[in-house]
């Protein structure tokens, strides 16, 4: 493996700043021009039909399927081929998609019942209709490898009881569900290419959408084509988008510059400022429903989704120590000196701008090297500590993680970094091979799938393998319940809870930045994170 030694001191980097206790994370005012802009709609511009799009993707996407997909750029994919039952506007409302209204919910929250469109079809030509859907959502729920069982909820029977009607039943109440079906767990696979393909769907993937799956490369580009059976064609302009691989955040930005690409997601926080100058080009930008963290391996022995077993390492058997490296991490200075001011502090799953958070879930543990040093004592552990984190090889990524070494060594630690492809992480954190993994998650609307989906003990995307009867009962409980604050009080003592044990250490919030060149307009980038690109277009009379 490949280790990154780098070391700096963070007086180096920048001032420090010593807290005691837990002190509360307020939202920061704007510094700079970081107004959210979502995106310019097509109305009153005068557009062409036609034209291929290139966009620039910062990372290989994973298998382009919905159900086992752990990927956000699968999702900036899927989201021009396979449409869900819901989605998001920008202001963060769900709204209908592929579902004809908002569920009905009855018995007590155990019965919801989705209308669903009739009379479209598939890129395939087969019919969409309740009973796809009822496929579908059967498949996300059961399928030994789905990465959505547990976003779905405590599901009794998917009934189809007339084209038009999906009846979802429930153990016990789930109200997450909704928002869950505005994700991917809500996108809705053609039953005669699963029939066809079964686990392979990902290889040519089949869905209702303004374009269709035509070919992927490995390492290089996805293609989609316009599809003309799509029941909104007629508002579809471009014939084709070519989603370009290009892990280079500075080769993003120059062939954004040349023209080459029209698209670029995921805009490093060293290029932003210089390219918002650009009158050629527009910047989108949006707060950000998730975080980045560091997830600490607790007991994922045999995989992701299998029953934790006891790990036999300082950081997994013992929560002083990871009190401790939590405590070594100097969120400010970190997050300012690293991006320029562009992102926020992070210290928990719940963002601060929800109406589920609270006082509780926005407090941050202190940076206190003393207090690490000190854990680490009581602990028994030599100092300092040897720990590996793997992270990912993308140049903003890794700038953090050298930064975060320093911080962490005055806290007693040792911090060994692993450089590793994107997807191969993925793979990484779902077979547990990791003592410490850095990466971030996109966000979703309800607070559910940013907790339960990582923290619960039974849950697949629990890839640190954690386990606490206590945090599974909060959450459940949480998931119950339909007032926004009620739920935020549960939410706040389950943070109180993470940040005693320390299973994920949060760590700061990016901004979704995205930009495009002048000539195309009706690309839209949310706070969910995903570039959605289904109904852009080039502008009349202006060079892409």
């Amino acid at each position: 493996m490949l280790l990154l030694r780098t070391r700096f001191t963070l007086a180096a980097l920048a001032a420090l700043v010593l807290l005691t206790g837990c002190v509360p994370i307020q939202k920061a005012a704007a510094r700079g021009d970081h107004t959210d802009n979502y995106g310019v709609s097509l109305a009153g511009q005068q557009v062409e039909q036609g034209g291929d799009l290139v966009m620039g993707l910062s990372a290989e996407p994973d298998k382009l399927d919905p159900t086992t997909s752990s990927s956000l750029y699968t999702r900036f994919v899927m989201s021009s081929i396979c449409e869900k039952l819901y989605d998001l506007d920008p202001n963060g409302q769900i709204v209908p998609q592929l579902a004809t209204g908002l569920p009905t919910i009855a018995d007590g929250g155990l019965t919801v019942t989705i209308p669903v469109r009739t009379g479209i079809v598939f890129a395939d030509g087969s019919p969409f209709d309740a009973n796809a859907v009822r496929t579908s959502l059967e498949r996300h729920f059961t399928l030994k490898s789905s990465q959505r069982t547990s976003e779905m909820g405590p599901i009794a029977s998917i009934e189809a009881p007339d084209a038009g009607t999906v009846v979802l039943r429930y153990k016990r109440p789930f109200a997450p569900i909704t928002a869950a079906l505005a994700d991917r767990a809500g996108m809705i696979m053609s039953p005669v290419a699963l029939t066809a393909k079964g686990d392979n769907f990902g290889e040519a993937p089949v869905c209702v959408g303004p374009f269709k799956f035509v070919k992927r490369v490995p390492q290089t580009s996805i293609s989609v084509a316009r599809d003309p059976r799509y029941y909104d064609a007629a508002n579809v302009h471009l014939d084709t988008i070519t989603y370009r691989i290009m892990s280079d955040a500075n080769i993003r930005a120059a062939n954004l510059r040349s023209g080459d690409i029209q698209v670029a997601d995921t805009i490093s926080p060293q290029d932003v400022d210089a390219l918002i100058k650009d009158p050629d080009l527009r910047v989108l930008q949006s707060s950000s429903l998730g975080y980045q963290g560091i997830t600490i391996n607790t007991g994922n022995v045999d995989g992701a989704g299998k029953p934790p077993k006891p790990l036999d390492t300082p950081l997994g058997k013992d929560p002083r120590v990871r009190a401790a490296f939590a405590a070594s991490i100097d969120r400010r200075t970190l997050v300012d000196t690293v991006f320029n001011n562009w992102f926020e502090v992070a210290c928990s799953p719940i963002a601060p701008q929800t109406p589920y958070a609270s006082p509780a879930s926005n407090a941050c543990p202190a940076f206190d090297p003393q207090r690490s040093r000190q854990l680490l004592a009581e602990a028994g552990v030599p100092v300092p500590l040897p720990v590996t984190l793997q992270v990912s090889n993308e140049q903003d990524a890794l700038r953090y993680s050298q930064a975060l070494q320093a911080s962490v060594a005055e806290g007693g630690f040792d911090l060994r970094i692993v450089p590793v492809e994107y997807s191969t992480l993925l793979d990484v954190q779902k077979r547990g091979d990791f003592e410490l993994l850095q990466l971030g998650w996109s966000g979703r609307v309800d607070p559910d799938a940013n907790t339960s989906r990582f923290l619960s003990t039974t849950s697949s995307g629990n890839y640190g393998g954690f386990s606490s009867p206590e945090l599974d009962k909060l959450l459940t409980q949480s998931a119950k319940l339909t007032d926004p604050a009620q739920r935020a009080e549960l939410y706040g003592q389950a943070v109180q809870l993470i940040h005693r044990e320390n299973p994920i250490v949060y760590t700061y919030r990016i901004r979704n930045i995205t930009v495009h060149t002048a000539g195309v307009a009706g690309i839209q980038v949310f706070s969910d994170g995903v570039v959605r690109l289904g109904k852009a277009a080039f502008v009349s009379g202006r060079e892409g």
